[in-house]
Parts: structure tokens; C-alpha cells; sequence
């Protein structure tokens, strides 16, 4: 029997991971970056907002563009707009990202626009790109004279590819020091000293250690050409991670169930059943004898009736099997709402093995 909703994570022999799979080279990051700018050239689709205007204004003042006081220019071919960025690690002066760019007011489309020249900024302030370029805008959008509106996708966020030049680089501290520290994606001390074991077997002992749960700290060379090659070899070194700890992941919106591979239960005893109430309305019609006085009225007539499923019970000896779980619960044919309310039940009286999360 299949279960819509569960989803059974079943063991299976764990293989070795390489370390590049498992870990990232501390420093080694990606920084986002984010400016605000104006988006031209569009067919009517943009706004006419105080910021927006006030942006227009700065614009043309950088051009050498004063206008005359009270004057309001006309934008809706402006859009003002957030434009996003992920400078990713080791980019070099005057290479090209991609950029997002983002409506931020009342614009409808920013489809066939330009973005003009945008500083793109760091967490520190600093400017480390320089982004400009003509949209890509994937949705559309188009309005009849009675209201009527269509929309497809969002027209008004576009990406511009290579929209970008890097005009800074940003420090990081892989060619300093005497030591890169590899952290792990998922903290565990057993998959650490793994790594670290592993490490040292190749290299020899004591060039790797671990420093907590989520760290392995490795001698390297000083010179960077010898850092890369050195780099390039110990990412590339398979371990075999530890298992993980044992879970019940439940997703009460989806039903979606994820029982992990060590989950056991101690010895217990489970009832299943459930109990109908139908209740029908049968109204029948009181007709009074002729020339009696009486009044025709309806008469209610309730038939209630109760039909109880034949409950199952079912027992789990000591250390039960994931397969023997699975296949247990399968007996009573329990919806994945069902299941929920027997692991909470079954967590409840201690008899699981493991962590019950639900999300």
C-alpha cells in the first residue's frame, strides 16, 4: 500500500562523501551587493512618485541640467528601482555579474527599459560594482479600457546578464596565515574528526585537527601557487561522514513524513479505529382528518446512526526496524493526519527513539 503524503527516507549503505561536498574553505564567501537606481525608456508603463521625481531631478543635475523652479517633469517612462547583486569569491577588477532589478514604486511594467549607470554597494558602503544595461523582463502585463487586467509572471522585476562590471575586489584571507579551516554545511563532531582522520592519513599526522563540531583547521603551505595545488587535492579526499541523528520530520501542511534511518521505538501497543455519526433528516407531513380543525404541519423525523470501524491494535517489540515500522502502520491504513497524531502519541509516552519535529 502507498501512502499519498509520506515520504520514507529508507537506509541505505552510507558512501563515501568527498570533502568539497560536505564542507567549504572558511573566508572563501560570496557578498551581496544592492544600489538604487532608475530604469528609462519605458513605453508609459512608470511611475510618477516624489522619490522617483526627486531621483529624475538628481540626474539631470549630474548631466548640468537645471530646471526651472516649480517645473515637474513628466516620468512615466521613469521607473525607480533596487537593483541586487551576489559578488561572488576571487572576482577580479573588471569582471561582469548579473544583476536583479526590482520595481520599488508604482511602475506596471519595466519591460523594454534601460537601467542607467548604478553604484552597487557592500555591507561596509563601499561601492564594488557598477551595474547599466537594457531589461530582460519575462512577465507582462496588459489592461483594457473597462478594468479588465491580465498578468503574466511579474513584469516588473528584470535581470540584466553580465549587468555588472566588478570595480573592487574583496580581501579574503585564503592566501594568509599558515592554516585554512574547512567548516562543515551540517555540524557534527563524529563527521569532523572523520574529515580530520582522513586528512591526516593522507598527509601525514598532525597536519589537519578538528577545532569544534563544525570546524577542521589544515597546515598549508605559505605560497599561493602551492596553496591552490594543495587545496585542490584535500577537497578532493573522500571519508565517510557520520550518520545523522535520528528524526521524524513531519510537515503538518503538506503531510509530507521523513522518518530518518535510526529511528527506533521501544516497546508499545497502538490502536487504530474511528467512528461515523450520520445523521439524517426524514420531515414528513401531519395531515389533520376532514372537517376536524386541525392544522397541516411538517413532523420531524431524525434517524441517527453510528457506524464503528473494527479498531486494530498493533505491538512494537524493543528496537523495531524502520521497514518494520513502515509496514506496521501500513496494517491500519493510516492517513498521514492519523500518522501525526500517532507519533505525537507515540513520542508522548517515550516510546520513540529519536527527535520529533514538526515543521
Amino acid at each position: 500500500m502507498l501512502w499519498a503524503g509520506l515520504a520514507l527516507l529508507m537506509a541505505f549503505p552510507l558512501q563515501a562523501a568527498r570533502i568539497k561536498d560536505v564542507s567549504e574553505v572558511a573566508g572563501v564567501r560570496s557578498n551581496q551587493l544592492s544600489g538604487y537606481g532608475l530604469v528609462v525608456g519605458l513605453p508609459g508603463t512608470g511611475e510618477t512618485t516624489p522619490f522617483t521625481d526627486q531621483s529624475f531631478n538628481a540626474m539631470l543635475q549630474n548631466f548640468g541640467i537645471q530646471l526651472p523652479a516649480g517645473t515637474k517633469p513628466k516620468t512615466k517612462n521613469v521607473a525607480a528601482v533596487a537593483v541586487s547583486a551576489t559578488l561572488p569569491p576571487f572576482t577580479k577588477q573588471g569582471q561582469h555579474i548579473d544583476i536583479t532589478v526590482s520595481s520599488i514604486g508604482s511602475a506596471k511594467s519595466l519591460r523594454g527599459g534601460t537601467l542607467i549607470q548604478t553604484f552597487l554597494r557592500g555591507l561596509d558602503g563601499k561601492v564594488y560594482a557598477v551595474a547599466q544595461g537594457s531589461l530582460v523582463v519575462g512577465g507582462f502585463s496588459a489592461e483594457g479600457l473597462d478594468g479588465s487586467k491580465l498578468v503574466g509572471n511579474n513584469p516588473t522585476v528584470g535581470r540584466i546578464a553580465n549587468g555588472a562590471i566588478v570595480e573592487q575586489e574583496v580581501p579574503n584571507p585564503f592566501s594568509r596565515g599558515d592554516h585554512l579551516t574547512f567548516n562543515l554545511f551540517e555540524s557534527d563532531f563524529t563527521t569532523a574528526q572523520r574529515m580530520s582522520d582522513a586528512i591526516n592519513e593522507f598527509l601525514g599526522p598532525d597536519m589537519a585537527a578538528p577545532i569544534d563540531a563544525t570546524s577542521v583547521r589544515v597546515r598549508a603551505p605559505r605560497d599561493v601557487s602551492q596553496r591552490v595545488a594543495f587545496l585542490s587535492t584535500i577537497e578532493n579526499l573522500e571519508f565517510d561522514p557520520a550518520d545523522g541523528a535520528a528524526k521524524i520530520i513531519v510537515n503538518s501542511r503538506t503531510g509530507t513524513i521523513v522518518v530518518g534511518q535510526h529511528v527506533k521505538l521501544k516497546p508499545a501497543a497502538i490502536t487504530h479505529g474511528g467512528m461515523t455519526v450520520s445523521i439524517q433528516e426524514n420531515p414528513t407531513v401531519s395531515q389533520p382528518n376532514p372537517f376536524s380543525g386541525g392544522e397541516t404541519v411538517v413532523v420531524p423525523d431524525s434517524q441517527i446512526e453510528v457506524t464503528e470501524e473494527d479498531s486494530r491494535m498493533f505491538t512494537f517489540n524493543p528496537g523495531i526496524t524502520l521497514d518494520e515500522l513502515v509496514r506496521a502502520v501500513n496494517q491500519v491504513g493510516a492517513a498521514p493526519s492519523d500518522l501525526m497524531a500517532i507519533l505525537q502519541a507515540l513520542k508522548q509516552a517515550g516510546a520513540i527513539e529519536g527527535q520529533l519535529i514538526i515543521i
